[in-house]
């Protein structure tokens, strides 16, 4: 139907960095470099010419299918386009148009006198398309008009649901700490009393009964743990989250650190790649790494655990990884390890609660990156995440100020 708008020979329609299109067009990366010129050039609700290479000489490129352009924004990034052929005509003037004079010298005197030849001069109009109509110029206006319309009620329907999120989010805050607050004293009750029972009554206790105690103050200290884990998860906010200019290597540093007794106990080597300064919440990274590193000397093979820490640079996010020799994961379980208590193993095998992943994975949704993990059964894992590169702008999105720096 975008077609018959306009009566053009090919549309498309520019979504961000995606692009649909409809009939003869040209190619992404042409339509891509046609966006960013009208971008810069082009502050009309409606575009258009019937000559679009003699204004934007890289449309020669697609001149064929091309030479006419007519194009509405729907915002900064989004835009339809309209294309026309070219269409070679030949147009009859009396006489040339470029010589409308003769001149002539008479005893060194210039003079000028209108032309005396007016026989047939034929031009031909290259790189021209068929004139866009001012009822085509109109449709595609009212067009636009309708698509922003559908824009500002979903963006009023997704800032109604932002704020429904926002109070939900609180108030499952506000639940989660209170939650854990009070359940902390009368399970500190229910351990006190029993062991309290265990001291005051071990002669008259038979063997079961002393299994019993022991199993109920393990299921005691167990639910704490998750308790803390379900604080620690739920305090992961995008709200508390202080951006800046954060060494990766510093917070690298403090996360071995903090595992210095683990790493020396299990003999592990832990190595890593020249590191960046990225806009980061450092306690947050910190953590990031500390779990990821954690749980590659946990789950270790038979092996002395070998951990290396990687970097690399994307085109607009920096991509960490974290690669370990250990016992390896199934990768039908690849997406699962990062859900709340998913666990794999029982307790037995290897303690935790199950919260380290999913508390990683918040920590990424947090600073706008992704997390996921390449692995085979007894092959190690590796484990990757994404920090996006612009997180000035991502702060300016949240209405913060920053800091005045440049960095890579």
């Amino acid at each position: 139907n975008l077609l018959d708008l306009t009566s053009a020979q090919g549309a498309a329609i520019c979504f961000g960095d995606n692009f649909t299109v409809i009939g003869e067009t040209p190619s992404e990366e042409d339509l891509k470099f046609l966006v960013q010129w009208l971008k810069q050039n082009v502050d009309q609700e409606v575009f258009y010419t019937d000559s679009l290479p003699r204004i934007y000489p890289d449309a020669q490129r697609f001149k064929d299918i091309g030479s006419g352009l007519l194009a509405i924004p729907i915002s900064k990034r989004n835009y339809v386009l309209w294309f026309r052929s070219e269409v070679i005509q030949t147009v009859n003037w009396g006489g040339d148009p470029n010589k409308a004079f003769e001149t002539t010298h008479t005893q060194g005197t210039l003079q000028l006198s209108p032309r005396k030849s007016f026989e047939l001069w034929k031009e031909t109009v290259r790189l021209t398309s068929l004139p866009w109509k001012q009822v085509e110029i109109k449709t595609a206006l009212e067009l636009r008009k309708a698509l922003i319309n559908i824009v500002l009620r979903q963006a009023d329907e997704l800032a109604q649901l932002a704020q429904d999120l926002e109070r939900s989010n609180a108030e499952l805050k506000k639940f989660a700490y209170v939650a854990s607050h009070d359940l902390q004293e009368p399970l500190n009750q229910v351990a006190n009393y029993v062991q309290l029972l265990e001291m005051r009554y071990n002669d008259r206790l038979d063997e079961d009964a002393s299994e019993f105690i022991t199993f109920a103050v393990e299921g005691v200290s167990l639910m704490q743990t998750l308790i803390d884990d379900v604080l620690a998860y739920s305090k992961v906010d995008l709200q508390g989250i202080e951006f800046k200019l954060t060494e990766v290597e510093t917070a690298l540093d403090h996360a071995l650190a903090n595992l210095r007794g683990r790493i020396r106990e299990t003999g592990a080597v832990i190595t890593h790649d020249p590191f960046p300064t990225v806009m980061a919440d450092s306690t947050q990274l910190m953590q990031l790494f500390q779990n990821l590193i954690g749980n590659a000397i946990k789950f270790r093979s038979e092996q002395p655990p070998e951990i290396h820490v990687g970097a690399k640079r994307l085109e607009d996010s920096w991509l960490f990884s974290v690669q370990d020799n250990g016992i390896g994961i199934e990768p039908q379980f690849s997406d699962r390890i990062f859900v709340i208590f998913q666990r794999l193993h029982t307790r037995d095998e290897y303690p935790g609660t199950g919260m380290g992943l999913a508390i990683c994975k918040k920590i990424l949704e947090c600073h706008r990156g992704k997390i996921w993990v390449e692995s085979e059964l007894g092959h190690g894992a590796t484990f990757y995440f994404t920090i996006p590169v612009r997180g000035r702008e991502r702060e300016r999105r949240n209405g913060r100020k920053t800091q005045n720096h440049i960095f890579g």
